[in-house]
């Protein structure tokens, strides 16, 4: 496993994130593990040298960040790990339970942290952009929670370039944290990030750290383009119909298997080296529900693509309009 720094920080991190929102007890989600059965899985994670995890508030209501500190403390000690968490969305049925008013960032690490049995996270991630509330008042209150050793370094997720710019601007004028990584939609099917948001990140020296490398299992084939749906998650997760739906997706899906056939190995491997060979990617977060999954993420870490490989995935792309903000 090779690692790196998060963009212009000291942090290191392996170059593979496994995502830790498949996990948690009593999870309404069919494709989520329970904590015995995940544990395996996160042991042969770090056993393959994963040292970053990240997770949310709001992953199974809250099963996921248990999970996640339960697990990582039978593997790992607290200065091994590399713990992410984030914090937008809704908590509970009051007006005051969700966004990033400074009373929901502040509530919202004292809650994340009890369910992590942490005292502080390594990285934490507004999960969203909120409309509703001046970006003044969420980076003082994130610049705060950093003030009190609660978190070490923030981050965001999807949204606009501008939007992000006006974060970090708003932070740079009032000598508060600025946001450290970028954890955005970005993936062979969905490239569209490369326009503006990335050029970003590396202009800025924000580390990228994609969700959903894998088009939440689209580029590994768990669904036809006749609509078959080949796992549990592809026939539970209608998010997944709402981002992956041009008949041109399945044109990519086709290329990666071409290359994949070629190197005699699976398509996920190639779809995922693809991202880690992208400019500014530090760690695409990696979901994984079965041992496979895990063996092809650290096998892609591995697997250096020729400039001829990278052309041939990437030629079918068609543009497409802003997804997953």
């Amino acid at each position: 496993m090779k690692y790196v720094n998060l963009g212009q920080t000291g942090l290191r991190v392996s170059r593979i994130c496994l995502g830790m929102m498949s996990y948690g007890n009593g999870s309404e989600r069919a494709w989520v593990l329970d904590e015995d059965a995940a544990e395996p899985i996160v042991k042969a994670a770090v056993e393959g040298g994963i040292t970053f995890f990240d997770t949310a508030d709001v992953y199974s209501g809250g099963a996921s960040e248990v999970a996640t500190g339960r697990l990582l403390g039978k593997f790992l000690s607290r200065d091994e790990v590399v713990v992410a968490t984030k914090v937008h969305g809704a908590m509970g049925p009051g007006e005051n339970d969700r966004g990033l008013s400074r009373k929901h960032v502040m509530s919202g690490i004292d809650a994340s942290l009890r369910r992590l049995n942490m005292d502080y996270v390594d990285l934490y991630q507004i999960h969203r952009w909120d409309s509703r509330t001046p970006i003044e008042e969420t980076m003082q209150a994130l610049d705060d929670v950093v003030r009190a050793g609660k978190a070490r370094y923030i981050g965001a997720s999807s949204m606009f370039a501008w939007q992000f710019a006006k974060a970090q601007y708003a932070a740079d004028a009032h000598g508060w944290t600025r946001f450290s990584s970028m954890q955005n939609h970005y993936n062979l099917l969905y490239r569209e990030e490369e326009r503006e948001m990335i050029p970003q990140c590396i202009d800025q020296g924000v580390g990228v750290i994609p969700w959903s490398p894998l088009a939440r299992g689209v580029l590994a084939g768990n669904r036809s383009r006749t609509g078959e749906r080949r796992t549990t998650r592809a026939g539970s997760d209608p998010f997944s119909d709402s981002l992956y739906a041009m008949p041109s997706d399945f044109d990519v899906v086709d290329r990666v298997a071409q290359v994949a056939a070629g190197r005699g190995v699976p398509p996920a491997q190639v779809a995922l080296a693809w991202l880690l060979h992208r400019p500014g990617v530090s760690a695409p977060i990696v979901g994984a529900t079965r041992p496979g999954h895990l063996t092809d993420a650290l096998a892609a870490e591995q697997l250096e693509l020729s400039a001829a490989e990278i052309g041939s995935l990437e030629e079918p792309y068609v543009p497409h309009p802003v997804l997953g903000h």
